[in-house]
């Protein structure tokens, strides 16, 4: 049998020699022999098939790894999972592509909207806010939209609280657009820490507004899976097969002294330092909550301010959210239990039911 040399190899297989060499190392493309003196490799005609297969596939872009597992079985064992790879690469390929749409549409500014097989639950909202009855003026904000919700508010005793809330939630205004469904908790980290870090530039360029900051809490839609960004005290709260559950824990010194058992629930309402926020967004270092959610159809959900739950009982909540089917009203009626409560603070909530979509008439 006549071999080949490396150079002559090279050329008909239309490989380097590096590339030979490395194929060797690999054990992908072994020469028949080697010189024992001068260590010259050579080839049979035989192997320029396996040589060019193995070309074939690195240009699919298959690992080496993969690359060798499949030259080793039989013909038609190797086209199923050179299949199966390439439906992979597909599917990715897919992946990347709504990402880098809803990219675009996000850092230019535009409402991007992708198809989404899967989209087949929607959700009405209401979304409210009041002043109270002792504050000048209103520092929570809140938005409803249908992908985004979400609520703020400027912390009491900071200056220029409102611009901080209203800031963080213009921020996240462009989110409300089809975010891909695996990408939500990404695009809500991104958001946050942006707005924070845009806080930060803020107190830089005016001094005055030192000491501003806001919490927030966000609910982001694709399909049926939900995104949730949280720091601070505003709440959210999940109404399920008849009962309701709070979904974000308060960051607060009361909740670490209750979660550390050194005070009891029972005080939390007494408590002098009750309003100590350990986290918000105010231009420093912080830690967000980030949960993915999967949404139902006949889930309600309630975001709101401390302006609320610090008035309103947990069970007075549950009762209007399981019992006053319209989520205006819904609203309405847990605004006004605030304001009969006292309104010591400005209070906002958003009520939000998720809905499945009717299917459209066959014609």
């Amino acid at each position: 049998m006549e071999l080949m040399t490396s150079g002559a190899f090279a050329r008909a297989s239309r490989l380097s020699r590096k590339a030979l060499r490395l194929y060797d190392e690999l054990g992908l493309l072994c020469p028949v022999r080697v010189d024992p003196v001068s260590q010259y490799r050579f080839y049979a005609a035989a192997q320029l098939e396996q040589a060019r297969l193995v070309a074939w596939l690195r240009r699919l872009g298959m690992p080496l790894a993969s690359i060798r597992a499949v030259s080793t079985l039989p013909p038609a064992q190797a086209a199923s999972e050179l299949a199966a790879y390439w439906a992979q690469i597909e599917a990715e390929t897919a992946a990347r592509r709504q990402l880098a749409a809803f990219l675009v549409g996000y850092l230019s500014g535009k409402d991007t909207v992708m198809p989404d097989a899967q989209g087949k639950l929607a959700v009405r909202y209401a979304a409210q806010s009041d002043i109270g009855l002792h504050r000048q003026d209103n520092e929570d904000a809140v938005y409803g939209g249908p992908r985004l919700l979400a609520v703020a508010y400027g912390m009491g005793g900071y200056s220029a609280g409102e611009v901080a809330s209203a800031f963080v939630i213009e921020v996240f205004r462009p989110l409300d657009t089809q975010v891909p469904a695996g990408e939500l908790l990404n695009a809500l980290d991104h958001a946050v820490r942006r707005a924070n870090s845009a806080l930060s530039d803020i107190v830089k360029a005016d001094p005055s507004m030192r000491g501003m900051g806001t919490t927030l809490t966000a609910l982001l839609w694709s399909g049926s899976q939900l995104g949730l960004v949280h720091i601070g005290d505003s709440r959210a709260y999940l109404i399920r097969d008849g009962e309701m559950f709070q979904i974000t824990q308060d960051h607060t010194l009361v909740q670490s002294l209750l979660d550390d058992g050194k005070i009891t629930a029972e005080e939390v309402a007494s408590h002098p330092q009750r309003f100590l926020l350990l986290q918000a967004l105010d231009g420093g270092n912080f830690e967000p909550d980030l949960q993915l959610r999967e949404a139902r159809p006949g889930d309600r959900y309630l975001l709101c301010s401390d302006g609320l739950h610090q008035v309103v009982a947990a069970d007075v909540l549950a009762r209007v959210l399981l019992t006053v089917t319209d989520p205006d009203q819904a609203a309405a009626d847990l605004i006004a239990l605030a304001i009969d409560g006292g309104g010591p603070d400005n209070v906002s909530c958003i009520v939000a039911d998720v809905v499945a979509l009717e299917e459209p008439a066959q014609v």
